[in-house]
């Protein structure tokens, strides 16, 4: 027995270009693997490190004392992270779920006792919610976006990337960011974001609205979703989504760059996601997010891999940390890479 639903998409409008910055000094960012297999990179010096001393080969990450990672608890709030969550929770209704969605999402009921065991579905009565999407073709290596938080324009990006369902590499630039923002500068000639290169094709560019239109056409079916198609009405409502957590992950704060990207699983729809995305630019922490929105592949793949599915879920290849939870996930890496 079987039930089916399909979400439309709809052509594209541009938009505005963002805000400027002053420059600072960089040293070099790290280095991306293809998204299959575990991301790798070069020794990263930070500004901080540099006026130390020292160097990201020099630097031990290591889990903060007596740490264990929690179990994961399924559509848990810790209670003193229930107004965070309802603040982030806020762009839901303002972007009407873009970004919860892969393209081509489609959701059909599976009587139990027909359902393959070991394959990952929502449980509803006594049957399994299979959910599946049409995705277009993937990229070898993970696309790079250079962006923070709090910009409107960056959301807009990251809402494509989780409805293509593509796996990226952020390098966080917020405010002051002494290491990432004056990257931006140097291979494009202005500190405007978001900045996305694609080391797939050697595309690099600015202006969201045209990076939108560049994914959907090389990875997507070339139409834009229809929230993500309204020129400036998208733009407002992209701020408007911003209202809960106004000011979080736009402001730099010092750290210790690690020599590897951190891995989260996360989508951008989800405000548990957002909370750990926040601290991740904050800490101008590059991260490969690994999107697995509504119909992604990529929750069978969590799955098997964790033996169970929730987002957002860290893997960190500096110390060898895989959790869950996102309230204790936040608490780990400002243990493990807010200079103190």
């Amino acid at each position: 027995m079987a039930t089916a639903l399909n979400l439309p998409q709809s052509p594209l409008l541009r938009t505005l270009p963002f805000l400027r910055a002053p420059k600072s000094t960089v040293s070099i960012r790290a280095t991306s693997s293809s998204s299959e297999t575990p991301l790798t990179s070069t020794s990263v010096t930070t500004e901080q490190e540099q006026k130390q001393g020292l160097s990201s080969s020099s630097v031990t990450f290591v889990p903060p004392p007596d740490f264990k990672p929690p179990e994961p608890k399924r559509f848990g709030v810790r209670p003193d992270k229930t107004w965070d969550i309802l603040g982030a929770s806020l762009a839901l209704p303002f972007r009407l779920g873009t970004g919860v969605f892969v393209s081509g999402y489609s959701v059909s009921l599976v009587s139990k006792n027909e359902f393959p065991s070991g394959q990952y579905a929502l449980d509803f009565a006594d049957f399994k919610v299979k959910e599946t999407s049409k995705l277009g073709p993937r990229p070898e290596k993970p696309i790079e976006i250079y962006e923070f938080e709090s910009c409107p324009f960056c959301r807009k990006v990251r809402e494509i990337i989780a409805v293509l369902d593509l796996d990226v590499l952020f390098y966080p630039c917020p405010k002051n960011g002494p290491n990432f923002r004056p990257k931006v500068s140097q291979m494009g000639g202005k500190q405007q974001f978001p900045y996305m290169v694609d080391p797939n094709t050697g595309v690099a560019m600015y202006e969201s609205d045209d990076i939108i239109k560049y994914l959907v056409g090389k990875y997507g079916d070339g139409s834009v979703p229809f929230m993500l198609s309204l020129g400036l009405l998208t733009t407002l409502t992209a701020g408007f989504a911003m209202i809960g957590r106004m000011g979080k992950g736009s402001s730099h704060a010092p750290s210790k760059l690690p020599p590897k990207p951190l891995e989260i699983w996360a989508y951008e729809g989800s405000p548990f996601c957002k909370l750990v995305r926040e601290v991740l630019v904050e800490l101008e922490l590059p991260h490969l997010l690994r999107n697995c929105a509504r119909g992604s592949p990529k929750r069978q793949m969590l799955y098997e891999k964790a033996g169970h599915f929730q987002v957002p879920y860290l893997e960190d290849p500096n110390t060898g940390v895989q959790m869950f939870e996102s309230a204790e996930i936040v608490e780990y890496i400002r243990a493990t890479y807010a200079l103190q």
